[in-house]
């Protein structure tokens, strides 16, 4: 089973009029930049930008998505919906089969990422829903700005909560999504496709 492809309209992010994304500076140069200055040298700690930590080669991409979560206080004990996004079989097998979610409950897009060099900021996670062809759906979300882990451990970010659909006309029929995260200036740092339907029960 083939997913139906969103117009690539829909996965552009959102701009606001008038803003240019600044030129990106590795991690180091944040690191030396205004060094004596106490406020801003808080600033970047909180983003784990500390002086000679390590940081990937500075000519790789900036951000590699490590996995997808759909979680949900609802789901039954020791089920989890995780989909690890560096392996081409599990893409694959995520285009094939069909995801089954609970209706009519909250539910958290989880996303575990690392960033390999380079300050992050105006990355976004966009979803776009379709069903017999239409758009019913889109969700556009910002992961925040992050710095290189001085450990070089992975980031997870939960995205705002939503809700499933419910009500027989919403279990009727297959969704199918197309997932990507992207920067401001169009660097797409992951792209997959996936489906799912809606059920009483998970």
């Amino acid at each position: 089973m083939s997913t139906e492809p969103a117009d690539e309209s829909d996965l552009l992010p959102s701009s606001t009029p008038g803003y240019k994304p600044g030129a990106a500076k590795s991690a180091d140069e944040y690191a030396k930049l205004d060094a004596e200055d106490e406020s801003l040298a808080r600033w970047k700690a909180s983003l784990g930008i500390v002086p000679g930590a390590a940081t990937g080669a500075a000519d790789g991409p900036r951000v590699t998505v490590l996995s997808l979560e759909l979680y949900s206080d609802t789901l039954p004990a020791g089920k989890t919906l995780i989909f690890d996004l560096t392996n081409k079989e599990t893409l694959d097998s995520l285009k094939k089969n069909t995801v089954t979610i609970k209706e009519g409950i909250e539910y958290n897009v989880r996303m575990k990422f690392k960033v390999n060099h380079s300050i992050i900021s105006g990355v976004r996670y966009l979803q776009v829903v379709k069903r017999s062809g239409i758009k019913v759906d889109k969700m556009e979300q910002m992961l925040g700005s992050y710095g290189p882990h001085p450990q070089g451990e992975p980031y997870t970010k939960n995205f705002d909560p939503e809700e499933s659909p419910s009500g027989m006309l919403a279990r009727s029929g297959t969704y199918h999504v197309r997932s990507r995260v992207v920067d401001d200036d169009g660097e797409v740092f992951a792209d997959w496709e996936w489906s799912f339907k809606l059920a009483k029960e998970w």
